[in-house]
């Protein structure tokens, strides 16, 4: 599914997302969503949201639907 559409992203569901940090590299961190940071419908660079661990990022996979 296409992680820059808001529409596909649902509060508990396992994901990869590019840290700020990491954007240069495009180096993934995968986790489970949290919240949606993110309010309009689509965003060209992944939807934003924060993972229960507490980082932040946009979506770039997700992995698993929850």
């Amino acid at each position: 599914m296409d992680g820059t559409i808001r529409a596909n992203i649902s509060l508990g569901l396992h994901v990869a997302i590019v840290l700020k940090k990491d954007q240069k590299t495009g180096k993934v961190t995968t986790g489970v969503v949290q919240r949606i940071l993110t309010n309009s419908r689509t965003h060209p660079h992944g939807i934003k949201v924060r993972l229960e661990s507490g980082e932040i990022g946009r979506v770039k996979d997700i992995l698993e639907i929850a």
